[in-house]
Formats: C-alpha cells, sequence, structure tokens
C-alpha cells in the first residue's frame, strides 16, 4: 500500500499494522527532516504532491517489489503538507519470511519512490530564503 499524508506519521502504528505471524523479517525506511542542506540551515519543509499520479505510482512501485521480491507485504507513506525539523517526512516497511528479500524490497522502493513519484519539496532556511527542491534522483 503507498499513501500520502498530511497529518503525522506514527511509525510504531505502522510498523505494528505490517507485522504478522508468517514473517521472520521487518525491515523499515525512515526518512526524516534533518536541520541542514548543503551547507544551509533548514527551517523546515513543505511537501506538496501531483496526488492522483503519486498514488498510482507509488503503487505500482509497491506491486513490483511484491512482484520482484520473496516478501510477504509492503507499504510506503509519504508526508505533504508544512513540515518540522525532526518530523518523520516518509516510512517504508516491508516484511517476508527471510530478512534478505526485505532488506532488498524496501531499498528498491525508496529509491523508486525518490525517482519516479511527483512529490516536491520546498526547504525553508532559518535566513528566511526558500528553495524548491525537486524530491527524484537527478541523472549524472
Amino acid at each position: 500500500m503507498f499513501d500520502l499524508s498530511p497529518a503525522p506519521l506514527d511509525a510504531a502504528t505502522l510498523r505494528r499494522q505490517q507485522m504478522a505471524d508468517a514473517s521472520g523479517g521487518f525491515v523499515c525506511f525512515e526518512g526524516w527532516v534533518r536541520n541542514h542542506n548543503d551547507g544551509r540551515d533548514v527551517r523546515g519543509l513543505q511537501y506538496e504532491a501531483y496526488e492522483a499520479l503519486a498514488l498510482s505510482e507509488g503503487q505500482r512501485i509497491i506491486d513490483e517489489a511484491l512482484q520482484k521480491f520473496a516478501i510477504r507485504s509492503a507499504r510506503c507513506q509519504h508526508r505533504i503538507g508544512a513540515l518540522e525539523i525532526g518530523e518523520l517526512a516518509v516510512w517504508v516497511g516491508t516484511d517476508a519470511a527471510h530478512r534478505d528479500a526485505a532488506f532488498k524490497a524496501c531499498r528498491y522502493i525508496i529509491d523508486e519512490v525518490k525517482k519516479r513519484v511527483p512529490i516536491w519539496k520546498k526547504e525553508l532556511y532559518a535566513d528566511g530564503d526558500t528553495t524548491w527542491v525537486d524530491c527524484r534522483e537527478q541523472e549524472t
């Protein structure tokens, strides 16, 4: 399941929802808002998304992970709206009978979300300046 949330994410609740007796391994990735980027002091972020496309592409990524890796389930939630330093911006969880598949699937999901899902962030700097940052990885 892929979802966007304007409300704060609760990692403990997401983890409990992911747990299953059939799973021997659980892996999660948590992305938090940090207080700096490229040598600048950051005071917060603003995430925006093209919601319909973000939801469909995000779900496509989850479905791909379920097909590519021997996992039982996968979930990704990404915040939208205003976030403060230390807030959880994205959460990915995977579970499987064995750890290797869960690790690989979790990495695949976060990497593909960053590349393909239309979510953008605006960094709010301590000096009052702001910059929109495309959250997808840049080709080099």
